[in-house]
């Protein structure tokens, strides 16, 4: 294994991977895409918070009373903006006390350096794990990025999820941030197109969850 792979967990259920593949489709329209991206998301969750630290409690069960456990740790979700929104609600489902912060960035499409135009995160936000979200890992830019702010704020326990990731995205990560564990749906090999594109991806994942731009074909 390539050593910028050791710190990637790469999902290979099939439910994963059949609904990447609808995301993929120009005729998956905004609806059906955002219903993709959150349910790819909560099944990419189990795994990414299996860790999770819990407690015993005591249940008044309908039989007798017994000990269970219960989460008994917060964590904070951070979507880049805008694109990062349609996997908020998916960790959401999982446990809906989660916390939200936000970082908004924008690329030169020029340069392709991200640029920040918005931070707001929870006050309590290194208390606990945070998940940075965003659908696309491509040039890695805008995830190098969100990562140093995050960490600036006094985070230590920081994880990426996106759906689909380029080679050339999780070796910069790898390179800058060897501390932080990237989850993807999808691992796409190879060097990006002339706009730093993955190849074999759903487009721009920010005007599809939003609607801004259509990939049907035109009649």
């Amino acid at each position: 294994m390539e050593d910028f792979l050791k710190n990637v967990t790469v999902f290979t259920h099939p439910l994963v991977v059949h609904k990447f593949t609808k995301m993929c489709d120009v005729n998956t329209g905004s609806k059906e895409f955002n219903e993709l991206t959150k349910e790819i998301t909560a099944l990419m969750g189990y795994e990414a918070l299996k860790d999770l630290k819990t407690k015993e409690v005591l249940v008044k069960g309908p039989v007798s009373d017994f000990m269970s456990p219960v989460v008994d740790e917060d964590f904070t979700i951070v979507p880049i903006l805008r694109a990062g929104l349609g996997m908020v609600d998916g960790l959401r489902m999982l446990l809906p006390t989660a916390k939200v912060g936000h970082i908004g960035l924008y690329r030169d499409e020029e340069t392709l350096e991200p640029h920040k135009y918005y931070f707001k995160l929870p006050v309590d936000v290194a208390d606990g794990p945070v998940i940075i979200v965003d659908p696309a890992l491509a040039t890695g830019g805008s995830a190098d990025a969100a990562i140093k702010f995050i960490k600036e704020a006094g985070c230590k326990d920081i994880r990426f999820m996106c759906i689909l990731s380029s080679e050339v995205g999780l070796k910069l990560l790898y390179e800058k941030h060897p501390d932080v564990h990237i989850y993807t749906a999808k691992y796409a090999p190879g060097p990006l197109n002339e706009k730093g594109y993955i190849y074999t991806s759903f487009g721009d994942a920010g005007d599809r969850v939003c609607g801004t731009v259509s990939y049907k074909p035109q009649a």
